[in-house]
């Protein structure tokens, strides 16, 4: 019978890491259809890159930050309960890989590529696990310290701050030291639109992302016994609200619809587990119009071009998932409890605080040594043909 609990868990696992590897997919499709055409085969091959370096970053150096666990024993101890532990260790890198593709949709169209590859190694290495274990590890005593102070340590389910709050927060770090792309905004503040390429391609990216997202969320239980309808159901809440607020605060405006979904499920990640239905639904509603009025503030009053939205989607509305689960968790507003608000306030925090400050020191640091930032040229040729020397559609005579 534990040989079977073991194999269950070992396929649960390894299902929920094979949907958010497809996720991988949305993220770039999603970028794909919103970039201009010139740069497509950049985000495409930016993606599968930053995937590629994000497990050998968190293979060696991340997940024993984050977990005390290395793999460098024999092959004979790693299958120990039918290899559970590696199949962990998989789920959780296309964790910590989003936090690169995240960066990449904010960054994108006019960030060099290579440096880009070393900004993801070290984030992926030590910014991001460093967070990861304070929460989900119990690492540093943040956890028993917010429960001491506040009736409750900081609840993160399947990753409202740890993963999409930190992304956001380090892009924007990022985001500012590049400036803006050439030809966005007028000398004298007017901003000229770069429309998106391809809303089929825009909206495929977002529904990639949605599917794969239940997997992200309900396989966060990291066990079969652990498995939750709940979850999955306020996932799916928090997805519906997040579209029609959307739709109205976007006024129909695809771009802003179909990046609804994305934000409502990124805001009830951290308490999808706790949260009566009708308290995702809220948070999603809160999350799809937070996501549409500060990229409108942010591209247009605040001139910081973030190419995707990624700070407001994923930064916002994943620091509001924090605090909402602090909020609707509790059995007040209908939820299980075993939530302070003030705990779910200060652990958000934290969160931001280490990755605004994280993003701002790497993207510094390789800005200053090897620059980060295409030439004016690069960029009006694209990045397509500056660093991959291929457009998206070749021409055949």
């Amino acid at each position: 019978m534990d040989k079977l609990v073991n194999a269950t868990d070992v396929l649960f696992v390894l299902l929920g890491a094979i949907m958010v590897l497809a996720m991988h997919a949305g993220f770039a499709f999603l970028e794909v259809g919103t970039v201009r055409k010139k740069n497509q085969v950049n985000a495409l091959v930016k993606i599968i890159t930053d995937f590629a370096v994000s497990t050998i970053a968190y293979f060696f150096i991340g997940y024993q930050i984050a977990y005390g666990t290395d793999f460098f024993a024999s092959a004979g101890s790693l299958t120990e309960r039918n290899g559970y532990e590696l199949v962990k260790f998989f789920f959780l890198l296309t964790f910590a890989a989003a936090i690169p593709a995240i960066i990449s949709g904010g960054i994108a169209e006019r960030a060099r590529f290579y440096p880009q590859l070393a900004a993801t190694f070290v984030l992926v290495a030590f910014i991001y696990p460093f967070f990861e274990g304070m929460t989900w590890n119990g690492n540093f005593g943040m956890q028993d310290w917010l429960e001491k102070t506040f009736g409750a340590g900081f609840h993160d389910f399947a990753g409202s701050v740890v993963v999409h709050a930190m992304g956001g927060w380090l892009a924007l770090g990022a985001v500012i030291l590049l400036g803006h792309r050439h030809g966005r905004y007028g000398k004298g503040g007017e901003m000229y639109a770069h429309p998106p390429s391809s809303i089929p391609f825009l909206s495929l990216g977002a529904w990639v992302l949605t599917v794969g997202w239940f997997g992200f969320n309900v396989m966060s239980a990291q066990n079969i016994e652990g498995i939750s309808g709940l979850v999955a159901v306020n996932s799916l809440m928090a997805m519906v609200g997040g579209i029609l607020a959307a739709l109205f605060a976007g006024r129909n405006d695809p771009g802003f619809v179909h990046n609804g979904p994305l934000a409502g499920l990124v805001a009830v990640c951290a308490g999808s587990d706790i949260m009566h239905p009708l308290g995702a639904l809220v948070t999603g509603l809160v999350a799809g119009a937070l996501f549409v009025y500060l990229f409108t503030i942010t591209q247009n009053r605040w001139k910081i071009d973030d190419v995707l939205g990624v700070w407001p989607l994923h930064g916002l509305c994943g620091a509001w998932g924090g605090i909402a689960a602090g909020i609707f968790g509790l059995e007040a507003f209908g939820g299980i409890g075993g939530v302070t608000f003030l705990s779910q306030l200060m652990g958000t925090l934290i969160g931001v605080a280490i990755a605004l400050i994280g993003g701002f020191v790497v993207y510094g640091v390789l800005k200053s040594t090897v620059g980060i930032r295409l030439t004016q040229e690069e960029e009006y040729q694209g990045a397509d043909l500056t660093i991959h020397k291929i457009a998206s559609e070749s021409i055949v005579d």
